[in-house]
């Protein structure tokens, strides 16, 4: 019986399971938490999907040419289009094993608007659909835990890859309970471990997705696809710990987006671009945002309190809870925030990695939203990947391989881990890690020049000349000691590929080129070789599906 081992048990790593469980393959499914505190469960907006009683002209070719749109044709075709054409399927199976969604006073489904769309096609659970969707996958998982093909492994890490001669053979693992390194062997690795929040700090998304799987795989020979495509969501709410996002729902019922000027509130969203402003792309919004000084107001009083309290509760409590405002009477202060990562681990259209049978999900991979990611994409893309992979891996024919020794790699990599132990460093791990996220900040803002980005890649090569010389900080968990080169590495790699684009297209924003390239439609690929990082234009397609 073939095996997999998935690192990540939020929607993508959980869809990825089922599907090949479904399919007889034994899984592995390992997390450092449970699934309840992914980052999946803080989606709330809601799913895209055409389905037969769709909005009247809307149908699965427009939708397939709003994504492709929307990310400036730097997704794959072939690639959106499946996506698209499987959203009916994914939202009824969805509905199948439990997700409650949103439904009329006759039980049909509710939609709502999400911006960059020509239809309503973004169907709900009020304004907590992640955690509908993870509560629903979480009990097919237990289903096929009971059946014995699923098996989940809490409470450990992904370290690094096993990998010989361009083949994966499965990962090592750390054991947070023991404290040391186990090597588990698998037919394909499948890595769905989201993006790369920690490397900017307080962003809307959870700090457990910090980027060290995709970096330390890119150290490992695995190429990186569209860094530099970083989406600021324009209406986060600020508040001590993190950024709150005031989804894009808020907006999709009618909220209005206004400044102040002369006293006055300006609409400034309807003004430049008409009656459908406010769900203008989130590239455009954040940018108008960032342009009036970086703050405007959400103006939700516009809305019937029926509606607020039936379609948009979390957005509703959460104001109240974290700044005291009742958005029925009170304007939401909002500002841009890092939300979403369209770059990653560069795969094919099978979801394969440049090394065989290492595959990627979710966010943590780049495919599908090109420049830009539309509202209501990433929850169809997490599950749709998910999919596809599982489908790769359990469609391959012949019997399991046999697997190398990796006991060498084992004992070298324990080594590794027991001399850090040894000697307390001068330079806190978490210190260098807020030292990071204060230069991705500053230096990798929605608009960029080649001077801070040359600024921010001086910063780093420093925190990795520090890297070298940290040993152990006893006062963190022991992954926040040897994640930290890796993590460094890609935040390297990220600002390279911002470096590289000299054009301005979806969310990279370059005032010192502030036109779009014809020229330059191709992905960003970079690789690491030799600690050499080497920038190119993916001209051929070879990832675009």
């Amino acid at each position: 019986m073939k095996h997999v081992l998935i690192i990540g048990s939020g929607i993508s790593g959980m869809s990825c399971a089922v599907r090949c469980a479904e399919q007889g393959v034994q899984v592995t499914l390992v997390s450092p938490f449970p699934s309840e505190r992914s980052q999946s469960v803080m989606a709330m907006g809601g799913i895209n999907a055409v389905l037969p009683d769709a909005e009247n002209g809307d149908s699965v070719s427009s939708h397939i040419e709003d994504t492709l749109r929307g990310g400036c044709f730097l997704g794959g075709e072939r690639a959106v289009k499946g996506l698209c054409e499987h959203g009916g399927e994914i939202l009824r199976d969805l509905e199948r094993i439990g997700t409650v969604f949103s439904v009329d006073r006759q039980g049909h489904p509710l939609r709502r608007a999400f911006g960059g769309q020509s239809h309503k096609r973004t169907y709900y659970c009020g304004s907590s659909t992640g955690k509908q969707i993870v509560s629903a996958l979480v009990m097919e998982v237990r289903r096929f835990e009971a059946a014995g093909l699923i098996r989940r492994r809490l409470w450990s890490c992904f370290y690094s890859a096993l990998i010989r001669d361009g083949v994966c053979h499965g990962a090592l693992l750390f054991d947070e309970a023991r404290g040391g390194l186990e090597a588990v062997k698998a037919d394909a690795l499948v890595i769905a471990t989201g993006g790369q929040n920690a490397l900017f700090g307080k962003t809307t998304g959870s700090t457990q997705c910090d980027g060290y799987a995709a970096g330390k795989l890119f150290m490992q020979g695995a190429e990186l696809k569209n860094l530099e495509f970083i989406q600021y969501h324009p209406t986060t709410l600020e508040t001590p710990q993190k950024r709150m996002l005031i989804s894009e729902a808020a907006r999709g019922e009618g909220g209005r987006l206004f400044v102040r000027e002369n006293g006055q509130k300006l609409y400034f969203m309807e003004e430049k671009y008409g009656a459908g402003g406010n769900l203008m792309t989130r590239d455009v919004v954040s940018r108008e945002i960032d342009a009036r000084g970086g703050r405007a107001y959400l103006d939700l009083s516009c809305l019937d309190k029926a509606i607020i309290d039936q379609r948009l509760p979390e957005v509703r409590d959460l104001c109240r809870k974290y700044a005291g405002i009742d958005v029925t009477q009170q304007p939401i202060p909002v500002e841009p925030s890092v939300h979403f990562f369209m770059g990653g681990l560069a795969v094919h259209l099978n979801h394969e990695t440049n090394i065989r049978s290492l595959f990627a999900v979710g966010e943590c991979a780049s495919m599908y939203h090109g420049a830009n990611r539309l509202g209501g994409n990433s929850l169809l893309s997490a599950i749709y990947s998910g999919r596809v992979a599982a489908d790769e891996i359990a469609g391959r024919s012949g019997s399991s391989p046999e697997h190398p020794d990796f006991t060498q790699e084992l004992l070298r990599e324990n080594q590794i881990l027991d001399r850090q132990r040894d000697t307390e460093s001068p330079f806190p791990v978490m210190y260098v890690r807020d030292m990071l996220a204060q230069t991705m900040q500053k230096r990798l803002g929605i608009v960029r020049d080649e001077d801070h980005l040359r600024e921010g890649l001086a910063d780093i090569d420093y925190y990795l000349s520090i890297a070298e010389r940290i040993h152990y900080d006893s006062s963190v968990m022991p992954y926040f000691n040897y994640s930290l080169p890796a993590i460094l590495t890609l935040a390297r790699a990220v600002i390279s590929c911002a470096l590289s684009r000299r054009e301005s297209r979806g969310a990279h924003v370059r005032s010192d080129f502030p036109e779009t390239d014809a020229a330059l439609q191709a992905s960003t690929i970079i690789a690491y070789q030799e600690g050499a990082y080497r920038v190119r234009l993916d001209e051929e397609r070879a990832y675009e599906g």
